[in-house]
């Protein structure tokens, strides 16, 4: 009996034995079977972002990164309008078109602006100033939500993320769009050639999608692409938001349109960004490896629009310029020929011809020298609609800008049948109606669907030949020629230097005040055509002051000079007429 008592606890034990390396080895299976497929998983998100880009990523330290850092801003700009961030590892939740700001311990926003951070917006994500459809901000959540959230899609390139304002529209993508995006990249050095952009605004493509992708290597991203490569997309580094230090003018969202009351970019960035994209191109213009006989070749250039807002006489109206330039013709069209060719033709041209419209802004392609010859349809004002004659006059462009407006009506065809955004007026009722047939001229009006303003620019117009004509030579007093145009200088003059006074009392009402001063430092290495010296004089505790310009670097005043008198002197020098060096400091003169 206790033999078989013993073999029977023997039998137990192997048995109990037996069970525990089974469950251990199924318990190391299950894990090792969760271990795959968590790799598996990871393998798979990490194909996903290399899908993305040619950049590799190590996926698990990436999301490491992320869990144990947080989400990382920091920001340029003291308001919305201004501001610029750059994040590391921003996210994107694709299903809640939500972006998403993850708090570690180690997370940072700079500034940390609390509530105020939605007073309007962060930032605005277009280089269109304060437009409520362009505000950016995000959602917050702690990085620990990230184990109930779907595995992120990392993508790790360098991105700037942004709105196009209206990419259908040639001035809108060169205005709002491809120029701030070109300097944005040039004011933050990894925003380089290998940066990839992210559009946000929900359009697709649109007409001049090749433009954009000019500006990086890599395929640009619309928002609603990144559905189909996860549920939560995180930037590892990025910055949102664009630079509004091109833009030049504003469309009359809050006042009637005009240029903007702060411009900050000359030509000279203008020109430099047409270069660019020229290069990109592979244009080269006169001068270049261009034949002497094609240089030679002068031309003007007629915009030709084929669905609306047409030159009745176009025809006409070339034979006639054609006569008064004694110049060849070349006609181009946005609806029959693409963008590059259109920029080799202008970029040669002497003279550029067309309807008011978006086309206008080739004109930033045009050589310097050249001539813009703006059209605007009946009852259209030239000094109410100003994007292309304030680009034509930004020191640097150095381009002349003519404005015609036809003033017969009967010169003018009209389609008020058409849908309201052609210009069509046939759903307003007939009070209205009959007011805008009346008028002999828009009123300035705020963006963007005035009735009265679309049922005029979409006209057709008969160009009176001998007006155009006219007008062209109350501005172009002599024949155009590129060759000449050289760059005009923006090179501003330093402070004059060792400024002082000397004064004499010579009766009991007369005095005489002297000031002298020297040349500023950089003029003697520059070449500088018109040298001129102003000097503002003006007596202690008085509001007024006397201005002089001058033209030698001393001089004595005694008009209006008084004996026993204090006076305050600056002294400034002037390049050209008119580029302004800083006044020296103040001179306090006793006489």
């Amino acid at each position: 009996m206790r033999a078989a008592s013993c073999r029977m606890n023997v039998a137990a034990i192997l048995n109990g034995l037996l069970v525990s390396v089974v469950a251990a080895l199924l318990w190391k299976y299950v894990r090792l079977s969760e271990h795959t497929a968590v790799l598996e998983e990871e393998l798979q998100l990490t194909r996903q972002s290399q899908e993305l880009s040619q950049a590799r990523i190590d996926y698990h330290a990436a999301l490491l990164a992320l869990q144990e850092h947080g989400t990382r801003m920091v920001c340029t700009g003291k308001m919305h309008t201004d501001r610029i961030c750059r994040f590391d590892y921003l996210c994107y939740c694709t299903e809640a078109e939500e972006f998403v700001f993850f708090h570690s311990n180690s997370s940072f926003m700079l500034p940390n602006l609390g509530p105020r951070r939605f007073q309007p917006a962060l930032l605005d994500l277009s280089s269109v100033e304060d437009h409520n459809t362009q505000y950016f901000n995000f959602l917050e959540l702690p990085a620990a939500a990230l184990k109930f959230m779907p595995k992120p899609v990392f993508v790790p390139d360098v991105t700037l993320i942004l709105n196009r304002f209206n990419p259908d529209n040639l001035m809108h993508v060169f205005h709002d769009d491809l120029l701030p995006i070109f300097y944005t990249m040039r004011q933050y050095s990894d925003l380089d050639d290998e940066a990839r952009l992210v559009f946000m605004e929900g359009w697709g493509e649109g007409a001049h999608f090749d433009l954009y992708r000019l500006l990086s290597s890599k395929q640009p991203l619309l928002k609603e692409q990144l559905r189909n490569f996860g549920k939560l997309m995180c930037f590892t580094k990025s910055y949102v938001g664009l630079s509004k230090m091109t833009t030049w003018y504003q469309y009359g969202f809050v006042q009637p349109q005009g240029p903007k009351a702060n411009i900050l970019v000359s030509g000279n960035e203008i020109r430099q960004f047409a270069s660019s994209l020229m290069e990109k191109l592979n244009i080269t213009t006169r001068g270049g490896e261009e034949s002497a006989a094609e240089e030679k070749d002068e031309y003007f250039v007629v915009f030709s629009r084929s669905i609306n807002r047409l030159i009745l006489n176009e025809a006409e109206l070339i034979l006639a310029l054609v006569q008064e330039f004694q110049m060849r013709a070349v006609t181009v069209s946005l609806e029959e020929q693409n963008f590059p060719r259109i920029v080799k033709v202008i970029s040669g041209a002497s003279i550029l011809v067309s309807m008011h419209g978006a086309q206008l802004v080739s004109s930033l392609f045009l050589p310097r020298g050249a001539v813009v010859v703006e059209l605007f349809p009946y009852a259209v004002n030239p000094e109410q609609y100003t994007p292309y004659k304030t680009l034509t006059s930004l020191p640097g462009m150095d381009l002349q800008y003519v404005a015609w407006r036809n003033m017969v009506e009967e010169n003018s065809v009209a389609y008020p049948e058409r849908p309201w955004e052609q210009g069509g007026i046939a759903h307003l009722d007939k009070e209205e109606q009959d007011h805008i047939l009346a008028s002999k001229e828009v009123p300035r009006h705020l963006c963007c669907r005035n009735p009265e303003w679309l049922y005029r620019i979409y006209q057709d117009t008969i160009v009176d030949i001998p007006s155009l004509l006219e007008a062209i030579r109350a501005i172009v007093k002599t024949r155009p020629n590129l060759k000449k145009a050289k760059p005009a200088s923006t090179v501003h003059p330093g402070r004059v230097r060792e400024p002082q006074c000397q004064t004499s009392v010579q009766a009991t009402n007369e005095a005489k005040l002297t000031v002298s001063w020297q040349i500023p430092w950089n003029l003697k290495y520059l070449k500088v055509r018109e040298v001129k010296y102003e000097v503002w004089i003006q007596e202690q505790g008085e509001n007024t002051y006397m201005p002089y310009i001058l033209p030698h670097q001393n001089y004595t005043f005694s008009e209006n000079i008084k004996p026993f008198t204090t006076y305050l002197v600056w002294v400034r020098c002037i390049f050209n007429k008119n580029l302004l060096g800083p006044f020296a400091d103040v001179l306090m003169c006793r006489t």
